[in-house]
């Protein structure tokens, strides 16, 4: 009885395997390469190391509004394609377009304007001034050459989701793996000189970046273009930015709420990091160094999230009935979970190991090793977290995922650690963990929202 609840048939991971594979090896390449990147910006010494992850975490805000503009329109999209609708596919993928353009000049603005303070807010902790004179000087550095490449991340995620809703999983794929490879290649030459390059330290770094983002776009866009017949969306897409006004008005209602999920999470996110850099400048570095390997680490079960927003979308907009629904929808969870117990364990196993991989002190390489270790025991419940807000979001339910993903967080999680930062003594340590136990009412929730079924709707009908 376990077995068939749990684990399904053949069919079933062939499925799995078509849509989720492509984007965990788009995904562990990428990640693998952004952990050697960060071990050669490492090598260069804590100022610069911790420079580069502060703009990061700043960048990540304007990545996750990116991923959730198109995540908006892609609940649609995904139903679209399963019901046959190419029409609807190409309104989506207009949509996408305009959102993307918008939200970047709106980033570029906002990190033209306030860089300097942002990252200014992570060095308040207590160390040594002229250490964090030095991190805010690289981070500025690797900020103002990064900012080139938010326009080609923001163009080439709406054609890459697109095309990953339709089926297409493999072109961003190869995309992803042509631009880490291309930017493993000019980080090695751009940060220590090699190849006759000058040695441009973290602005090397951001550059190599900047242009594997333009390479990435290149490939990716340039097959949908030249194989229209295959992304049929494509055809005629252009031509006109006009969107159905019911259409529209449906995407801004099950869109908007998600795009300002992603917006208070990512932030929030950025304020509890902030929280955590009160307790010493050596946690900036330790936090970058434990963030590297669980990015790595997570990457099996984040592309099961991806691959169950898929599925069960395309399964909703096929009109299938709510036990099959429901049936499939608990063995990929099932799925993601098992991958987050075994990465977790994974992780946790190489805690003492992986910091030495840096030119750091051995109190940061000690602090990173047990944040390691408390990200590694955590890893199957945010697997499960995460499952369930993209079976939520599949339906349309973004409301209920706005109040489970983002209200959470500023509700329960930035309070506490704001408040355990500024008004007690509480070490690094300790704060960590109180705040990521947080996630386990999180799986108590989700686990109730899905069993109630109500996000079950097709909305294409």
């Amino acid at each position: 009885m376990f077995l068939k609840r749990y684990i399904g048939d053949r069919a079933f991971y062939r499925r799995v395997v078509g849509v989720a594979v492509p984007i965990m090896i788009q995904s562990g390449i990428t990640n693998f390469v952004s952990l050697l990147d960060n071990i050669m910006v490492g090598q260069v010494g804590n100022a610069p190391m911790s420079g580069v992850s502060i703009v990061n975490g700043l960048l990540f805000v304007f990545n996750l509004c990116i991923f959730g503009a198109c995540s908006g329109a892609g609940i649609f999209t995904a139903q679209f394609h399963g019901s046959g609708d190419r029409e609807g596919v190409r309104d989506t993928f207009r949509f996408k377009l305009m959102v993307c353009l918008g939200l970047t000049v709106l980033g570029v603005g906002v990190f033209l304007v306030g860089g300097e303070g942002l990252i200014g807010l992570y060095l308040r902790g207590d160390g040594d001034a002229d250490m964090a004179l030095q991190t805010m000087e690289h981070g500025l550095r690797y900020l103002r050459v990064m900012l080139a490449g938010l326009i080609p991340f923001a163009l080439c995620n709406a054609y890459a989701s697109t095309l990953r809703e339709t089926g297409q999983t493999m072109v961003p794929m190869i995309g992803g793996v042509c631009a880490v490879f291309v930017n493993l290649v000019l980080n090695y030459a751009l940060i220590f000189g090699h190849f006759g390059m000058p040695a441009m330290g973290v602005r090397g770094a951001a550059l190599a970046t900047v242009i594997s983002r333009f390479v990435e776009l290149f490939v990716v866009a340039g097959w949908t273009h030249w194989n229209h017949r295959k992304a049929t969306f494509i055809q005629g897409a252009l031509s006109s930015m006009a969107i159905p006004g019911q259409l529209l008005r449906d995407i801004m209602k099950k869109g908007t709420p998600l795009l300002i999920n992603e917006f208070l999470w990512a932030s929030g996110m950025a304020i509890m990091n902030q929280c955590y850099s009160t307790c010493g400048l050596d946690v900036v570095p330790a936090m970058n160094i434990s963030k590297t390997l669980y990015d790595l680490g997570s990457v099996v079960y984040l592309s099961m999230g991806n691959a169950v927003g898929i599925l069960m979308g395309q399964l909703l907009g096929s009109g299938a009935g709510k036990d099959t629904v429901l049936d499939q929808d608990r063995k990929l969870i099932a799925l993601s979970v098992m991958s987050g117990v075994v990465f977790g364990g994974l992780m946790a196993a190489v805690s003492g190991l992986f910091p030495m991989m840096y030119n750091t002190t051995e109190d940061v390489r000690r602090l990173a090793g047990l944040l390691i270790v408390i990200s590694g025991v955590m890893m199957p419940f945010n697997s499960y977290v995460n499952a369930a807000y993209f079976t939520l979001r599949s339906g349309g339910q973004t409301v209920v995922t706005f109040l489970f993903d983002s209200c959470y967080m500023w509700a329960v999680c930035v309070p506490l650690a704001f408040l355990l930062s500024r008004f007690t003594d509480i070490t690094i340590i300790p704060l960590f963990i109180l705040c990521h136990f947080t996630d386990l009412i999180k799986c108590c929730v989700g686990h109730w929202m899905i069993r109630r079924g109500t996000w079950i709707r097709d909305l294409t009908r």
